[in-house]
């Protein structure tokens, strides 16, 4: 029993930092090319970038919309069962009854549909002489938080500015998430100021794994990605980091590790509930 505990301690991950064009089918077969591989290289969890499915841009998302179930849905679900892997399909644009939304679906090894998280946070920015950016224009919010169980761990997902909110991040290490999982696009003017800080903060603060998934960098696209997918552990390391192009990288995940860094700095038990606290305020 020891020697099984022991190896569901340990597993490997792959982020795939995927080259997206204005061919859906393209992005589609790429895609499901690279969870090949990845599952080829013994990834039990695989997680896809934001947008995987189309370019990202407010002009793009009405165009690319599907339902879930759709086209994309559906060739994540089969991926996820031909690789027997845990499948966080990034996010594509989601139409349902009229509305528009940022959605990473979440596929089990049985190809089951886990969970669909609607991107919580809209991306509205406006940073003079640099990048303004407003997904309300298009989209409309999620409501409702998302959490998996996997047999290695609780797994929290969050879609790119949803990183930003820090209070997402303590709620899903509250609820027992060990890893958090962003797919997210960062640009070239956020992207090398706050796309690693954040991802450190997250993991230094909650001592838990994060991941992120870019899509690969296309300086021809309207809206340039700054890509660097990246894993950090929960000592607040970079274990794992892509360049700007196309790239599938690993990082094995070691909740054993994990349980000491908790353990030698308590800091859940440290917490002054009696002074401050962080909860939702709705199920779901």
């Amino acid at each position: 029993m020891a020697g099984i505990t022991k190896a569901m301690s340990k597993f490997r991950l792959a982020v795939v930092q995927l080259h997206v064009s204005k061919v859906k089918t393209d992005n589609l077969s790429r895609a499901k090319r690279l969870i090949q591989e990845a599952s080829g290289q013994g990834a039990k969890v695989v997680v896809l970038p934001e947008c995987f499915n189309s370019p990202y841009g407010t002009g793009f998302f009405p165009e690319y919309a599907e339902k879930i179930p759709g086209e994309s849905s559906q060739v994540l679900s089969e991926a996820a069962k031909e690789n027997e892997i845990f499948l966080v399909g990034g996010s594509i644009p989601e139409e349902d009854q009229g509305k528009l939304y940022n959605t990473c679906s979440v596929f089990g090894p049985d190809g089951s549909l886990l969970v669909k998280h609607r991107k919580i946070h809209l991306f509205d920015i406006d940073v003079p002489g640099k990048i303004r950016f407003q997904e309300s224009e298009t989209l409309s919010p999620g409501s409702s938080l998302s959490m998996f169980d996997t047999p290695f761990c609780k797994v929290g997902v969050g879609i790119c500015y949803d990183i930003r909110f820090a209070e997402l991040a303590q709620i899903y290490a509250k609820e027992g998430c060990q890893l958090l999982v962003y797919p997210g696009a960062f640009n070239m003017t956020t992207g090398p100021a706050h796309w690693e800080l954040l991802q450190r903060g997250r993991a230094v603060d909650n001592q838990v794994y994060v991941a992120t998934a870019s899509p690969a960098r296309d300086d021809t696209a309207s809206y340039v990605a700054w890509g660097h997918s990246t894993v950090v552990n929960p000592w607040g390391e970079v274990i794992t980091k892509a360049g700007a192009k196309e790239e599938v990288v690993y990082a094995d995940i070691d909740l054993q590790y994990l349980a000491d860094i908790r353990q030698q700095i308590p800091i859940t038990a440290q917490r002054r509930t009696d002074l401050y606290s962080v909860s939702t305020v709705q199920d779901g």
